[in-house]
C-alpha cells in the first residue's frame, strides 16, 4: 500500500503537466484570456514545480519525508480545488504556482521513502515502477485532459480537469496518514541544515532559466528573455562555486557532491534532460498539429496518444525481465527507436493526411523507445545511492526532469511554431510541413545519444 499511495501521488502530480494542453482553448474561450495568460496557465505550475524542487527535497530530509509528502499532497488537492472554482484567469494562474509548490513538496520525498523502505531487488522493481509512471504520466495527461474536456461534465467544461485531483488527493492524504512516515527522528539527527544561501541562487537560477523558456516563444523573444537566460548561466556558475567552496569548508552544501561523483549520474542526468526534451516536445508539437492543423478535437487529440502512454507503461515495467547482459544497450536502442518513432510520425503525417494505422504505429515506436532510453538509465542511477542520500539524487533528477521538459517545449516548440510562420497560409498541408521539419530534429537529437552508448557498449 505505500508503494501504491507515492506513485498514485506522482502519477497525478506528473499528469497536472500535461492535463492543461488539450483544455487551454476552452480555458481561453472562457476567460477570453490572451496566448501569454494560457501559456502561464499551462507552465506556471512547471515553474514553480522546478524552482522548488531541490528545496522539498531537502526540507524532507530535515523534516520527515512522509510529513513533508502529505503537506505538498494537502497543498496540491487544496490548490487544485481553487483552480478548478477560478473565477477569472488571473486567479487560475496564481493557483497554478500554489500547485506546482505542492508538488514540489510532495514528489522528491516519494524516492527518499522508496529508498527507505525498500532494499535489493524489491526497490529496484519499485525505482522502475515509479519511472514508468513518471514518465507515463506525461502521455496520460493529454488523454485525460481530453476526455474530460470533451465530456463537459455538467456543463462545467475544461474545470474538471483540475477537479479530478480533489477525491483522489483526498484519498491519498488518508491512506498516507495509515502507511506514511509521519516523522523521522534518527533522519532528523544526521540531516544536514539547510543551505539557504544555496537555495537562493540556485531558485534565481532556475527561475531566470525556466522563465524565458516558458514565454519567449510568445513574446517572440524579446530582448529580456536573452537576458535572462545569460543571467541564469551566471548563477550556475556562482552555485557551483559556492557550493564547491561550502563542501571544502566541511559545510552541509545543497547537493552533497558525493552524488554528483556517484558512478554513473552525471551522464544518466544527461540523458534523463535529453530523453524528456524530446518526449515533450513530440507531445507538445504533434498536439499543436493535429488540433491546429487538423482540427482534431481535444479527445481525438488526446486519444491519440493512447498507444504511446500505453507501450511506454507496458515497456517501462517490463524490460527488468530481459537477460541483464542486454541492460548496458537498453538506453542507447532506446534513443535509436524514439527517433525513428520521430521519423515515422513525421512521415505519416507528411502532405496533411491524418496518419491512419501508420500515425499509431510510429507512436508506438516512439514510447517503446522512450520507455527503454528513460527506466534503465533513471533506475540505475538510482539503485545504487545511499538511502541517506535519496534526497539529493531525487532533487536532481526531479529537477532535471522538469527541465528537459521546458526545453523540449520551448526549442521544439518553437521550431514548429516559426516554420508554420514562414510557410505562410495556415492549414493542414503547412502544419504538416512544419511539424515534418520538427520531427526529423526531434530524431536528429535523439540520434548522436543512441550513437554515442553503443559506440562506448562496443568499446
Amino acid at each position: 500500500m505505500l508503494l501504491f499511495a507515492l506513485l498514485t501521488a506522482t502519477f497525478m502530480a506528473v499528469l497536472d503537466v500535461f492535463i492543461v494542453n488539450v483544455a487551454a482553448p476552452s480555458i481561453g474561450t472562457a476567460f477570453r484570456a490572451s496566448g501569454a495568460d494560457l501559456q502561464l496557465v499551462i507552465a506556471g505550475y512547471t515553474i514553480t514545480y522546478a524552482v522548488l524542487l531541490i528545496t522539498g527535497a531537502r526540507l524532507g530530509d530535515l523534516l520527515g519525508h512522509g510529513r513533508v509528502h502529505l503537506a505538498g499532497l494537502a497543498l496540491f488537492t487544496a490548490a487544485s480545488l481553487a483552480c478548478g472554482l477560478a473565477p477569472g484567469v488571473s486567479w487560475l494562474i496564481g493557483f497554478r504556482l500554489v500547485q506546482g509548490a505542492g508538488s514540489a513538496l510532495m514528489i522528491p520525498q516519494v524516492l527518499s521513502l522508496i529508498q527507505r523502505a525498500f532494499t535489493g531487488e524489491a526497490r529496484a522493481r519499485a525505482l522502475g515502477a515509479y519511472a514508468a509512471v513518471l514518465a507515463v504520466g506525461a502521455a496520460a495527461g493529454q488523454i485525460v485532459g481530453g476526455v474530460l474536456v470533451a465530456a463537459d461534465l455538467f456543463g462545467t467544461g475544461w474545470r474538471p480537469v483540475f477537479l479530478v485531483n480533489v477525491p483522489v488527493g483526498a484519498a491519498l492524504l488518508v491512506l498516507g496518514a495509515k502507511v506514511l512516515p509521519s516523522s523521522g527522528p534518527a533522519d532528523r539527527a544526521a540531516a544536514r541544515p539547510l543551505d539557504v544561501p544555496g537555495l537562493v541562487l540556485l531558485g534565481a537560477a532556475v527561475s531566470l532559466l525556466t522563465v524565458p523558456l516558458v514565454l519567449g516563444q510568445e513574446e517572440d523573444w524579446p530582448l529580456w528573455s536573452w537576458l535572462s537566460l545569460a543571467l541564469s548561466a551566471v548563477l550556475f556558475a556562482l552555485f557551483c562555486g559556492y557550493e564547491s567552496r561550502l563542501a571544502r569548508r566541511g559545510g552541509a552544501p545543497l547537493i552533497a557532491p558525493r552524488v554528483l561523483r556517484h558512478p554513473g549520474m552525471a551522464l544518466a542526468a544527461l540523458r534523463v534532460l535529453l530523453v524528456m526534451a524530446v518526449n515533450a516536445g513530440f507531445l507538445f508539437t504533434l498536439t499543436l498539429h493535429l488540433q491546429g492543423g487538423l482540427g482534431d478535437s481535444a479527445l481525438r487529440a488526446g486519444l491519440t496518444f493512447a498507444p504511446t502512454a500505453a507501450v511506454f507503461g507496458a515497456v517501462g515495467l517490463g524490460w527488468r525481465r530481459l537477460p541483464r547482459s542486454w541492460w548496458p544497450a537498453l538506453s542507447p536502442a532506446g534513443f535509436a527507436l524514439t527517433a525513428a518513432g520521430a521519423a515515422w510520425v513525421g512521415l505519416a503525417l507528411r502532405g496533411g493526411h491524418s496518419g491512419g494505422v501508420a500515425l499509431y504505429g510510429g507512436c508506438v515506436c516512439a514510447g517503446a523507445g522512450l520507455a527503454l532510453a528513460f527506466g534503465p538509465v533513471f533506475t540505475g542511477a538510482l539503485a545504487t545511492v545511499r538511502p541517506e542520500d535519496a534526497a539529493d539524487a531525487a532533487g536532481l533528477l526531479a529537477t532535471v526532469n522538469q527541465l528537459g521538459q521546458l526545453i523540449g517545449v520551448a526549442a521544439f516548440g518553437t521550431l514548429f511554431l516559426n516554420r508554420l510562420e514562414s510557410l505562410g497560409v495556415p492549414g493542414a498541408y503547412t502544419s504538416a510541413e512544419a511539424f515534418g521539419v520538427t520531427a526529423w530534429a526531434l530524431a536528429a537529437t535523439a540520434v548522436p545519444t543512441a550513437v554515442s552508448g553503443l559506440v562506448r557498449r562496443r568499446r
